[in-house]
């Protein structure tokens, strides 16, 4: 480990890159773990949920910005839907 902050001291020029790499990392796990924990759409495990789409509440907007959003529920598809249950 020291060698690589021997490397850094004779590489000033690198510090930015490694600091904006960390930073994008850490965002991108952020993210995934934000989307895996509060989504109820992204699953796991296949077994004990089979049909996530079912849980997910659509007068809830899921995208990360929603502007003007209104949601109707569509009666053939309600039909469909409990008749398939």
């Amino acid at each position: 480990m020291s060698g690589f902050f021997l490397m850094l001291r004779k590489r000033k020029e690198l510090i930015p890159l490694i600091g904006f790499t960390g930073m994008a990392a850490a965002g991108a796990a952020t993210a995934s773990l934000y989307f895996l924990l509060t989504k109820p759409d992204v699953i796991l495990n296949r077994s004990k949920n089979p049909e996530p789409w079912e849980r997910v509440d659509p007068s809830k907007p899921q995208k990360l910005i929603t502007i003007n959003q209104q949601w109707k529920p569509v009666k053939e598809l309600e039909l469909v839907k409990s008749l398939t249950k």
